[in-house]
């Protein structure tokens, strides 16, 4: 009985490699798709343009289909190919998932991913729960790329993100909020030595504060409180980073509106008194966030459940961006 376990598990992998031999090609198809260019598809998946173009062409041999018109500098899906993209985003999708229930988590997890991070303070036990996903899959490798900037993930070929809700606009994206963190205002002693004491909430209008700019170009004049009120600030010194806002606080430059973990020391040692003890924080949200139609792959379905497992979700998820203000 033992061996015959053995031989089906063998024969079952041998098949799912045969699949997997298919099936990307069909993945390379939809990012040509999604990119517009043969040339993007390339670079993004790190291929030789004539690499693409001859997946792409034997790819239409084996449908006997003609997927896209090829112009001089363009490339336009013809109906067929249209057609053919719509059915096989959910095949592909519904492939994945009945190969995770009869592999039982036992099919080895091969294949690139792209992970897209806003640069918040907690970045690096992100990236460490990432590192783990690795070792215990050695033959998956993963692209980091850190942006303030918002990015198209699926023409950017990028599998998950961790982002705050200013950072994506997309619709069809499920958004599962996995971190918070709570704001509070900060200054340095020798910016409070030098401009005094801020005693009311409103007293902060009067002072230089440091302003962040969001990826969708709005400065942050004024912050959301706790209460779903709104506090002006202004300011000399505008950055999108959350680091350097918070050097620059350390510095002496202005009062910041920064996450009290990030603070926290400085704060024990004297060297940033936080303000407004009674004001209670505003809680700022990071969401995973990853596209609800596009094909995700075996390795990408695994990292995904991996780092919801690492960072449960906190509140109920989204499936497309809202109004409501979120700052980190």
């Amino acid at each position: 009985m033992g061996i015959s376990v053995s031989l089906f598990e063998f024969d079952l992998f041998a098949i799912i490699r045969a699949i997997n031999m298919k099936t990307e090609d069909i993945a390379l198809f939809h990012r040509i798709v999604e990119t517009g260019s043969i040339l993007e598809a390339a670079n993004l998946l790190n291929l030789p343009k004539s690499t693409v173009s001859r997946r792409l062409q034997s790819l239409e041999e084996s449908l006997n289909l003609k997927l896209f018109h090829r112009q001089s500098r363009a490339i336009t899906l013809t109906s067929a190919g249209s057609h053919f993209y719509e059915k096989t985003l959910v095949m592909l999708a519904d492939l994945d998932r009945t190969l995770a229930d009869i592999t039982d988590n036992k099919a080895e997890l091969t294949g690139h991913l792209r992970i897209l991070i806003f640069p918040i303070p907690q970045i690096m036990d992100i990236v460490s729960k990432i590192f783990a996903f690795m070792d215990e899959n050695p033959n998956c490798s993963i692209e980091i790329i850190t942006s303030t900037e918002p990015l198209d993930m699926v023409r950017n070929n990028i599998d998950i993100a961790f982002m705050v809700n200013e950072t994506f606009s997309e619709l069809d994206m499920v958004a599962k909020p996995v971190i918070s963190e709570d704001m509070c205002f900060f200054a340095s002693p020798e910016y409070l030595t030098k401009a005094g004491m801020p005693v009311t909430l409103s007293d902060i209008e009067q002072h230089n504060s440091i302003l962040f700019r969001f990826p969708n170009g709005k400065t942050f004049s004024e912050v959301p409180l706790a209460n779903d009120a709104m506090q002006a600030v202004k300011g000399n010194l505008c950055t999108n980073s959350i680091q350097l806002a918070y050097e620059a606080t350390k510095l002496g430059r202005g009062i910041g509106y920064l996450p009290q973990k990030l603070c926290h020391d400085d704060v024990e040692q004297g060297e940033l008194v936080r303000l407004f003890n009674d004001l209670a924080p505003y809680t700022g949200v990071v969401f995973l966030v990853y596209p609800s139609r596009r094909f995700l792959s075996l390795t990408g379905q695994r990292l995904l459940d991996y780092m919801l497992a690492q960072l449960p979700v906190q509140t109920s998820e989204k499936t497309t961006t809202t109004n409501t203000k979120v700052w980190i």
